[in-house]
């Protein structure tokens, strides 16, 4: 019985990131383990800790396996690190019985489930925010248009309240209080149940963005170059040859900015920008169109001449001089200085090492196997003549409260830039390409979003796709999107729900750590 109930709430956590239109399956996803839980405790089960991480563990692997794609020891990890975290927050709900009774437990796994995400998409290095239950409605869009008030934490909010009030009426009917119920608690019970389920979708249809008034050509062009060289390895010039052939499809006399995709060069220095061959290329192209602008992602690099290390990660080299490394966007416009601005929410260890301190000496050891990028500290819009782009390079798109930076800097409109060529075809870049449809609601923008090998897309401020390319294969797209300089409740006030639940679950952790030391 215990496997079942394990193996139906991996099942109904599983799909809402698998599946399209499926995300009001994770209002009772965890009823089945909740169910499973109760059992465990009625009959003084040991070890049950190893069946809750069982079924998180199945529900990463289930939806997350495509990690190892890009790499098996990071897949790996993840899959195993994130499942224990959601572990061991079950396991301080379950503790928690110990000293609180009836409703206050449940509570606190709201209270600490929510806050321990809010954690990974704020504070932590090691951060892996994929899963956020909130996400779970990335491809119901129609059902969270409130998250423009709320960001996604509300959205896991919504999912733990749904399902511990599903679990509370089916624990009293299995317990036979039910039937001690009088008619207006009963009633009360159901119509609470009901509108908890009914109105944030009711709400959601009575909440659409302003009609924009003001719009942005553009121009994105998915050049499809293959990460892993399967096909035969193309050289830099070859690979610029076929993004402009590209390019060229775009309208020469109008104003209109053009997208490329993220890390599409590693030949600039940003010591001399001016002086990599991708970037002469570039120039050469916009010389005939004076009212054009160009978007690309590159690997960057910057020297550094100084005697002692000059940053945490920065890499020494035989000469005694230092290099680091950036992940960077760049926006040029003919006869203009080039903008740059380098990704700072970075993959743990392809791109980034957490906590340097610790973990530099260590790889130094290994042969500095693991990425070290630096970013710009903040997100900082870039300018395509009066227009401020908020640009997002892959990864930050997973990160509401950051993207939302982008418009407190005066973004008009987001852009996202990405390679997902790494996953192959698997659910992760439809994942990755639906979380932006978040960023969408929470800020309010249209999203222009190119991928090396796809799915690019243009998406309006409700997070419908409104265009799209295919998957694996060069194609362009042009389209309009329009600007902005409204500012959601979100984006001016911030992660409200997720602060709340760390400030409930510090209090009501104090609280049981209280009434344990207080009752020996």
């Amino acid at each position: 019985m215990i496997l079942s109930l394990i193996l139906l709430s991996v099942l109904l956590l599983s799909l809402p990131f698998l599946v399209p239109g499926t995300g009001y399956l994770s209002l009772v996803a965890f009823v089945p383990l909740l169910f499973a839980e109760q059992v465990a405790g009625e009959k003084k089960m040991r070890g049950f800790c190893w069946w809750h991480y069982l079924c998180f563990l199945l529900w990463n692997v289930a939806t997350t396996f495509w990690v190892c794609n890009a790499t098996v020891g990071g897949g790996i990890f993840a899959c195993v690190a994130n499942a224990f975290q959601m572990s061991v927050v079950f396991g301080i709900f379950r503790w928690s019985k110990k000293s609180f009774n009836g409703v206050l437990p449940y509570l606190l796994l709201l209270f600490a489930w929510v806050a321990w995400e809010r954690w990974y998409l704020t504070w932590a290095q090691i951060s892996w925010p994929w899963l956020v239950l909130g996400n779970s409605f990335a491809r119901t869009t129609n059902w969270i248009q409130w998250y423009e008030y709320t960001g996604t934490l509300g959205g896991s909010v919504w999912i733990w309240a749904s399902n511990l009030a599903v679990f509370g009426i089916l624990m009293a009917i299995r317990n036979g209080k039910w039937k001690s119920f009088n008619s207006k608690a009963k009633a009360a019970s159901v119509i609470g149940l009901a509108v908890l389920f009914i109105a944030p979708p009711a709400v959601s249809v009575f909440l659409r963005p302003a009609e924009s008034s003001r719009w942005l050509d553009v121009f994105i062009a998915q050049p499809n170059i293959d990460v892993y060289g399967k096909h035969g390895g193309l050289t830099q010039e070859d690979q610029n040859a076929k993004l402009l052939s590209l390019l060229e499809k775009a309208p020469a006399d109008s104003s209109i900015l053009l997208i490329a995709p993220e890390t599409f060069t590693s030949d600039i220095v940003m010591n001399g920008v001016e002086a990599s061959p991708t970037v002469q290329s570039f120039k050469r192209f916009l010389s005939s169109r004076p009212s054009s602008g160009l978007l690309f992602g590159a690997s960057t690099w910057e020297y550094v001449s100084s005697v002692t290390r000059p940053s945490q990660t920065a890499r020494q080299l035989n000469n005694g001089s230092w290099v680091e490394s950036h992940n960077t966007a760049l926006m040029m416009t003919s006869g203009k200085d080039i903008q740059t601005y380098h990704k700072n929410k970075l993959v743990v260890g392809v791109e980034m090492i957490p906590y340097p301190s610790f973990f530099r000496p260590i790889d130094d050891k290994l042969g500095g196997v693991m990425g070290r990028c630096i970013g710009d500290g903040k997100a900082e819009c870039l300018r395509f003549g009066e227009t401020r782009i908020g640009c997002a390079i892959c990864y930050e798109s997973v990160y509401g409260e950051f993207c939302a930076d982008y418009v407190r800097d005066g973004a008009q409109v987001l852009s996202v830039i990405t390679n997902d060529a790494w996953w192959g075809d698997t659910p992760g870049y439809r994942q990755h390409l639906s979380y932006a449809s978040l960023r969408a609601i929470e800020t309010r923008r249209w999203i222009a979003r190119c991928g090396n090998t796809g799915i690019s897309a243009i998406i309006d401020p409700s997070g419908r796709i409104v265009s799209k390319t295919a998957w694996w294969e060069p194609a362009t797209l042009k389209g309009r999107v329009g600007l902005s300089d409204e500012e959601t409740f979100f984006v001016r006030h911030g992660d409200i729900a997720g602060r709340i639940c760390v400030m409930m679950f510090l209090l009501m952790l104090l609280g049981a750590i209280v009434r344990r030391l207080t009752s020996r």
